[in-house]
């Protein structure tokens, strides 16, 4: 019969529970002991919810405290030496200051880079390895996991990163090659196979997610070295599911079919047109695990077209080789859609979460195997689509119209950029290296609070605006004190830097419980975009145009762009996603044309989403990045050349795509640099970027305080490779997160440090 599983599940849980109990730790309210106690529970809640879904072999070790390559590296003892001394005296505290950094008792302690998980907004955290690096068992999360599983009488494959694309994830400090260490790692990874077959695990999901990506001799020789020993001895060992997922094999399928496993994941979503290849390459006795729902959007599969997929590799397989599974994992999906009680009906019954994505799975098995007439199992998705398809709701006639009349003169500024630079001087009147924040201020509990009284209609509305005004009026007050120069409103009114505008724009719905982790504690809800987008009414005009007549200072205006919109969105499946890209565009040149006549005369356009959306086969670059650019233009293209077009990014590699990040053509970047040590703006130098940089001289999503020496530190490594007139000082990324003594502190620091490099700067100027 065939066999349904899956190769992850969410952790954050229904209620986020998990994001509380951390929390909950990270201020001393829980110890060691309540947070482990949560943890379990939530793991023993999910592999119920999988079983009672109809899955046969769910997975283990896919749940995590915080990400699952810090897992990965904390479990082979890739330790960096700063936190070595912690992690002998209290393993949880070093692992929790590996990823966000730590001050207590006299440690000062930075966290490890932060990064995109492929394509996804998931992030994770890349560990650091030096040349001559050693590797060995540290504790035994996966086998005591697959324990816990065994004991409530659900036996589980355990799912581990797999050692290639460990090393590539990971950072060499050193210059170093990563793959020179793979002799080093194996052992641990046998020794790790050993115990878990001597407990009893049946199958070990190895993660290669690399081998979907363009790969050189060097990865291809070290993917056939690592298998090579952990494929020996198939009498001995946990039987090896290699899986893959985000893509195609493509020019890689006949390396992953070679290599000594003995079944193969493949993604049959982002890569159907793979499957009759993968047929044929993979030799008869492997079993084939076919990735057929979408593990990454929240839309019903199109049931009978997976079953097409299905019953194609059945004939190829037969059923005992043929495995039904998520296109990867469900890390990426909201958990269950039985909890969205306020959402309308109709489109309700287009979606599908975690747990129903995996009934899908289920019902394709039965009919599959006979167990459920086809046209009666899959007459529900029917008429579901159909109702999709057909409905007045998804497409707007006039939206069609207004992108039927775009020409490229609407993704142009009136004057190039050092046009622009001599009007926004002149306009501004900023001194040498101005001081700025990304845009949100400290979220207290007291702005949820007031947010989550107003929506339940406990607040009134003219009482929750009053609320507003005067949050905003002590952040401009704070910022004037502390002697930032150009200030933002804060955004307290906004719950998301995503989710505030699709409320606002047409062709968005909101869930109640659509939550998935983006990174440790931090859950977004992203929007579900269903039909075409236009905006109704202004969106951010009024709180900007308040914030201004509260000082004499510019105001910045703060939006979120449209790629970035796009991304960390749910997007409709049902057209191309630049289509929707330029509708969302659209919407927001009407708004930055508002903010502009307004009286506002900067505005940030926030794509921190760019560098995540980039294909991950570089042949596909090229279409992708000039429709984003293309679609940051149009949103910015109408404004004066007096107006100052920021734009901010995150957490991002640029040296492959610096000049599409120049042809967005903003006047001023900022990005973040305070993890990598400046190491970030290395592209921007290389590249001789010529618009205004802020490179982040403060890790916001850290709670430890940098000292203004270490401010000054970097920004003096900055001005070693940009001219001064070149140079912003800013954080990383926005504030919301932070508590405001922590805030005020870090900006002061901040402030201080652009001081005195004002300072030097005039000095050498007169010597």
């Amino acid at each position: 019969m065939t066999t349904v599983t899956n190769l992850g599940f969410p952790r954050i849980g229904a209620r986020r529970e998990l994001k509380r109990a951390l929390e909950r730790h990270w201020r001393g309210v829980d110890d060691i002991a309540t947070l482990q106690a949560t943890a379990a529970s939530l793991r023993r809640r999910h592999w119920q919810l999988q079983v009672e879904a109809g899955v046969d072999v769910p997975p283990s070790n896919d749940f995590s405290l915080y990400d699952q390559v810090l897992d990965t590296a904390f479990l082979f003892d890739a330790i960096p030496a700063r936190y070595r001394a912690l992690a002998e005296r209290e393993p949880l505290s070093a692992y929790f200051a590996m990823a966000r950094g730590l001050q207590r008792d006299g440690l000062d302690l930075h966290a490890l880079e932060m990064t995109k998980w492929f394509d996804t907004n998931y992030h994770y955290l890349v560990p650091e390895l030096r040349a001559g690096q050693t590797f060995a068992l540290r504790g035994d999360k996966p086998l005591a996991e697959f324990r816990e599983a065994l004991a409530l009488g659900i036996t589980t494959r355990p799912v581990l990163l797999g050692p290639v694309s460990f090393l590539l994830l990971s950072k060499t400090v050193d210059g170093s090659n990563a793959l020179d260490l793979l002799e080093a790692l194996l052992p641990a990874y046998v020794a790790l196979i050993g115990q878990l077959a001597a407990a009893g695990a049946a199958w070990l999901q190895l993660d290669e997610p690399l081998l979907v990506q363009d790969l050189d001799d060097a990865t291809r020789a070290a993917f056939a070295r690592a298998y090579s020993v952990l494929g020996a001895a198939p009498a001995t060992r946990p039987r090896l599911l290699l899986a893959t997922y985000f893509g195609a094999l493509d020019d890689n399928l006949a390396l992953a079919a070679g290599l000594p496993v003995d079944g193969l994941h493949v993604d049959l979503v982002h890569g159907a047109e793979q499957l009759d290849a993968v047929l044929k390459a993979l030799p008869p006795e492997r079993v084939l695990s076919a990735g057929l729902v979408n593990g990454r959007n929240v839309w019903r599969t199109q049931l009978d077209h997976a079953l097409i997929l299905a019953r194609y590799a059945r004939t190829d397989r037969g059923p005992d080789r043929l495995w039904l599974a998520p296109s990867c994992s469900l890390l990426h999906c909201p958990v269950d859609l039985d909890q969205e009680k306020k959402l309308d009906g109709e489109l309700r019954s287009w979606l599908a979460f975690a747990r129903q994505k995996l009934q899908e799975l289920r019902l394709l098995a039965d009919v599959l195997d006979g167990r459920t007439p086809v046209d009666e199992g899959l007459e529900a998705s029917r008429v579901a689509l159909e109702a999709r398809r057909s409905s007045p709701r998804v497409h707007d006639a006039a939206v069609a119209a207004r992108l039927a009349t775009l020409t490229p003169a609407d993704a142009q500024r009136p004057g190039r950029y050092p046009q622009r630079r001599l009007a926004q001087h002149a306009a501004l009147q900023l001194p040498l290296l101005p001081t700025t924040t990304i845009g949100s201020f400290p979220q207290t509990p007291d702005v949820r609070q007031a947010r989550a009284r107003y929506r339940s209609g406990s607040l009134p509305l003219a009482d929750y605006e009053d609320f507003l005004q005067q949050q905003i009026t002590r952040c401009v007050g704070e910022q004037e004190a502390i002697g930032l120069d150009v200030l933002v409103h804060g955004e307290f009114e906004r719950n998301d830097m995503v989710e505030y505008f699709g409320e606002q724009l047409a062709g968005f719905a909101f869930t109640g419980h659509g939550w998935v982790q983006s990174y440790g504690s931090r859950c977004v809800k992203p929007p579900v975009i269903f039909g075409d987008v236009s905006r109704p009414h202004p969106m951010t005009v009024r709180w900007s145009q308040y914030a201004q007549s509260l000082t004499r200072k510019p105001m910045k205006g703060m939006l979120t762009g449209p790629v970035t919109v796009l991304q960390w969105s749910f997007v409709r499946d049902d057209q191309p996603r630049d289509v929707t890209c330029r509708q969302i565009a659209l919407a927001l040149r009407d708004e930055v044309s508002d903010l502009e006549s307004a009286g506002i005369g900067i505005i940030q356009v926030d794509e921190p989403a760019i560098r995540e959306g980039l294909p991950l086969r570089r042949a596909q670059w090229r279409g992708y990045l000039d429709w984003a650019v293309e679609a940051f233009r149009i949103t910015t293209g109408g404004v004066r050349d007096a107006t100052q077009i920021h734009t901010h990014m995150c957490y991002s590699e640029f040296n492959d795509i610096i000049d599409s990040v120049a042809a967005m053509d903003a006047d001023v970047i900022s990005i973040e640099t305070s993890r990598s040590r400046m190491e970030l703006l290395d592209a921007f130098v290389r590249f001789h970027y010529p618009n205004e940089i802020g490179p982040g001289v403060y890790d916001i999503h850290s709670p430890r305080i940098p000292d203004p020496a270490e401010m000054v530190a970097l920004l003096r490594r900055a001005l070693l490779v940009l001219k001064p007139e070149q140079v912003w000082v800013n954080p990383d990324c926005g504030l919301k997160t932070r508590g405001w003594a922590e805030t005020r502190a870090a900006l002061e620091g901040l402030v201080h440090a652009a001081r005195v490099l004002r300072a030097e700067q005039a000095d050498a100027c007169v010597a």
